[in-house]
């Protein structure tokens, strides 16, 4: 049985609304310490908000949102910054800043270490750069010169500039090639194994799910419509969730290979 403890984070009853739209209602999830959970739904079903919820980039309307057993809602700024240095966001295409080159773009979480020196600073940044798999001659080079695939390896590489415990990635392969996707698999795969993970991965990529993920949550009719492994998705009789994993991307991702292990 998974105990409290086990839960990085808990939402409960979450609401989020622009104008008279709601996004969410009710909605409420589970993520437990050291698993891959894949979050997927159609278009507006709001995964992206939802991430944006949990970080702290947008105040939900209603609900709540437990990190670390900490409540979020209403926390002061001080404990607010010290929870978010356990995470590492990635968001889409990396969100590099364009006037800063890759080394810098790294280094900008790590500013806010009180007595890191720019020496040390920066040996750490390139620690992290060659962590994800780029030349450290890439270090100097600005967004504009890297490519799509580039330029999201530098965002992860920021991400998990202060060694978070959770990283969460914002559609980490929209817009790659096949083989530079399956790539960002591999790579994700191994810094999961290698550095005990938590990741929350907002996807609409089957391949990578089936590449990386323990569970999956499906975002449907503003909640939390079903959670589970790859297999249980399988037995949904929900329209958009049949249509989603057993149509032909489905079945394909299904071949490609073995989903990730259960219980990593």
């Amino acid at each position: 049985m998974t105990g409290a403890d086990d839960m990085v984070i808990r939402i409960r009853g979450l609401e989020n609304r622009f104008g008279p739209h709601r996004v969410h209602e009710g909605l409420d999830l589970d993520m437990r310490r050291g698993e891959v959970l894949g979050v997927v739904g159609g278009s507006g079903t709001g995964k992206s908000v939802l991430l944006r919820s949990i970080v702290g980039l947008r105040r939900p309307n209603a609900g709540r949102i437990a990190v670390f057993g900490e409540e979020m809602t209403g926390i002061d700024e001080d404990r607010r910054a010290a929870l978010a240095a356990r995470w590492g966001v990635m968001f889409q295409d990396g969100a590099l800043f364009s006037s800063l080159t890759l080394r810098e773009n790294v280094e900008v979480p790590l500013r806010g270490v009180a007595g890191l020196d720019p020496d040390t600073r920066h040996a750490l940044a390139e620690l992290k750069i060659a962590m994800v798999g780029l030349p450290l001659d890439a270090a100097e080079t600005y967004p504009a010169e890297l490519s799509g695939g580039m330029r999201k390896r530098a965002g992860l590489a920021r991400a998990l500039a202060l060694d978070p415990e959770i990283v969460f990635l914002d559609e980490p392969t929209a817009g790659l090639d096949p083989i530079g996707a399956a790539a960002f698999d591999r790579l994700m795969r191994d810094l999961v194994q290698a550095l005990g993970l938590s990741v929350f991965l907002v996807t609409h990529d089957l391949d990578t799910l089936y590449a990386l993920c323990d569970r999956v949550a499906v975002l449907a009719e503003r909640r939390v419509l079903a959670t589970g492994t790859l297999d249980d998705m399988l037995a949904v009789e929900h329209p958009w969730v049949r249509d989603y994993f057993h149509g032909p991307r489905g079945r394909a991702a299904r071949r490609s290979g073995p989903a990730a292990p259960q219980g990593r």
